[in-house]
């Protein structure tokens, strides 16, 4: 299970109701920031950004490829560690908006991990030190270190 808050709605569905979770302004924010980084290809540039503007935790030598996308709203719930290889077109995710509740929840990627390109990682997963996710992989649970996984679902290839 992932490691998620929930938030009840009434009314309409959570999305209809985004503005009460989060002020416009500071989407609009992120979103510029994030579309800078996703097109510049200057790895130090990309990681000062989102530490400076998004309040992201990135460790020393971290490289984010391009067209990664981290998430808009909370991107200050994300956190990657160091020497860690995100790539090519990847989504982080921190919140899910659904029908009667939104849920909000950390994703801790650890330091050595490496992200193959378009993989999608949920809100509230850890993703341990030294583990290896394969590309276009479900990342739906936590992931131990040292672990290599792909596929969606994802699952343990190899500990």
């Amino acid at each position: 299970m992932r490691n998620t808050q929930r938030f009840p709605v009434t009314e309409s569905n959570s999305l209809w109701q985004i503005y009460k979770t989060v002020p416009l302004t500071k989407v609009m924010k992120n979103f510029i920031v994030i579309q800078l980084a996703r097109y510049s290809p200057s790895l130090k540039f990309k990681s000062w950004l989102y530490r400076t503007f998004l309040k992201m935790q990135v460790g020393e030598q971290t490289a984010f490829a391009l067209m990664v996308m981290v998430d808009v709203m909370f991107p200050e719930k994300i956190k990657v560690g160091r020497n860690s290889v995100i790539g090519y077109n990847t989504t982080i995710l921190a919140h899910e908006y659904l029908i009667e509740e939104y849920r909000l929840g950390d994703v801790i990627i650890g330091d050595n991990v490496l992200i193959g390109a378009n993989t999608t990682i949920l809100p509230g997963v850890t993703i341990g030190d030294g583990a290896i996710v394969s590309a276009a992989t479900l990342v739906h649970k936590d992931v131990p270190a040292g672990a290599f996984v792909g596929g969606n679902p994802m699952q343990i290839i190899r500990h």
